[in-house]
């Protein structure tokens, strides 16, 4: 059995994935990790759409100017979402549970990246939230912080290397 902290230390973004469907039983685990993610006052104001039709996953991947085409390899995308009416810090609720998803996703042998959704540009005139509402008709109280993509890693990555996580930024009793 991994350790928490060897999970921590391999996770690492993954942008390139094989052609192999990530199979219905992870799919269960990684929602039933996410709808753990603990949240404010248990407001729970989180919500997911698990995206697997690859059409909608290519038109997701134009979410953004840079950085979200990669999407377009990837077998699943779970998009985090949030019911603002729930909680003022939705933000901070919504990104305990895409990094949720995330450490999931890396304890079944499987590697995702973070697409940050939320305040971000399609283009000069469509923000990439109002872009990935449109697409998957989400109302309007939600605001939409991130997707994450989730396969089979196909490139290797190095984990953490503990002598270069710069210590120096650990402060003991006072900065």
């Amino acid at each position: 059995m991994t350790s928490f902290f060897e999970l921590l230390k391999s996770r690492c973004s993954i942008r390139k994935y094989l052609d192999k469907p990530v199979e219905q039983e992870k799919i269960k685990l990684i929602t039933s990790a996410a709808l753990m993610s603990p949240a404010s006052k248990r407001s729970n104001p989180w919500e997911f759409v698990v995206v697997q039709d690859q059409e909608m996953i290519s038109k997701i991947s134009e979410s953004r100017e840079h950085s979200s085409q990669f999407l377009t390899g990837a077998p699943l995308a779970i998009v985090v979402l949030a019911d603002t009416t729930k909680s003022n810090i939705w933000i901070e609720d919504a990104s305990i549970a895409s990094i949720i998803i995330q450490l999931q996703v890396q304890d079944l042998g499987l590697g995702s990246c973070w697409i940050q959704i939320y305040n971000r540009q399609k283009d000069e005139k469509t923000s990439s939230e109002n872009y990935v509402r449109n697409l998957l008709n989400v109302p309007e109280k939600f605001a939409i912080l991130s997707i994450i993509s989730i396969g089979y890693p196909n490139e290797d990555r190095k984990p953490f290397e503990i002598d270069k996580l710069g210590q120096e930024k650990i402060h003991s009793e006072k900065y």
